[in-house]
């Protein structure tokens, strides 16, 4: 079904999906509208983790301090996350020559360079960050529903011609045992339903508060809407990395056996 056809079953669609959504997360009305009817037009994580894995192409390119550029597995039940980097100049094992590969596996992170197992603690602590941050950047519109998720509608603001729904995210210390978590500021464009861009914090990084902002550009690959281009501004809107996935291939029939390190 392509994409006009699902924003125009939205709206028919919403009041279904929001029956169920409201008691999903700790929200109020409209964001629990704003979440259904993006679920409407993408399917949610059910339709997702339908596909069981998926596979592709990633580049995090930071301009002059360089990129990462990965080949990425990803299996959707228990999120077992697999990478091999052919260039990792920012964030996997930085000046160092060779490849690398980390998985995360049941919550076990592993890291090899050239086939050589790096046991250092920092190390395999930034596998471990970055599997998950990688998996839930790929996922996270379709996992907005998550345990813990807390949802306040913040009014609306004009960027460009469209004005957005704005929704504050945040997530419960009790149920994800986080210390800190990440906080959002999703940006509903009430045409397409979809999150268009975002202000979030990193507390892994010292951030705090969500001042960092990234924009999204869809492209529908086997029926699912996939952020294949997003675009990083620091605080002061400076241009902070793009974010590109290509070649995207989902039923790849990935078992988690397959990403053990050892």
């Amino acid at each position: 079904m392509k994409l006009q056809i699902k924003n125009m079953l939205a709206s028919v669609m919403v009041a279904f999906v929001f029956t169920f959504s409201i008691t999903a997360q700790n929200t109020d009305t409209k964001s629990a509208e704003l979440i259904a009817a993006l679920e409407s037009v993408n399917g949610g994580y059910n339709k997702l983790s339908s596909k069981k894995d998926v596979q592709f192409n990633y580049v995090y390119d930071n301009f002059e301090k360089g990129k990462d550029v990965s080949l990425e597995r990803h299996i959707f039940n228990g999120e077992q996350s697999w990478a091999s980097y052919s260039q990792h100049d920012l964030n996997v094992l930085p000046g160092k020559k060779g490849v690398a590969v980390q998985s995360l596996v049941d919550g076990i992170p592993a890291l090899t360079l050239d086939g050589k197992a790096i046991t250092d603690a920092k190390a395999l602590g930034g596998t471990k960050f970055l599997r998950e941050v990688n998996f839930y950047w790929f996922a996270m519109m379709y996992k907005l529903k998550n345990e813990g998720a807390n949802y306040k509608f913040l009014g609306t603001e004009k960027v460009g011609k469209i004005t957005y729904d704005k929704v504050s995210l945040t997530y419960s210390s009790d149920v994800t045992k986080k210390e800190q978590n990440d906080e959002y500021i999703l940006y509903f464009n009430p045409e397409t339903h979809l999150v268009d861009q975002f202000f979030f914090s990193l507390p892994a990084w010292g951030i705090n508060t969500p001042v960092l902002k990234m924009t999204l550009a869809y492209e529908e690959i086997d029926g699912i809407l996939v952020s294949t281009v997003r675009k990083g501004f620091g605080p002061d809107g400076s241009p902070m990395g793009v974010f590109t996935f290509s070649d995207v291939k989902f039923n790849n029939g990935f078992r988690k056996e397959a990403f053990l390190l050892n």
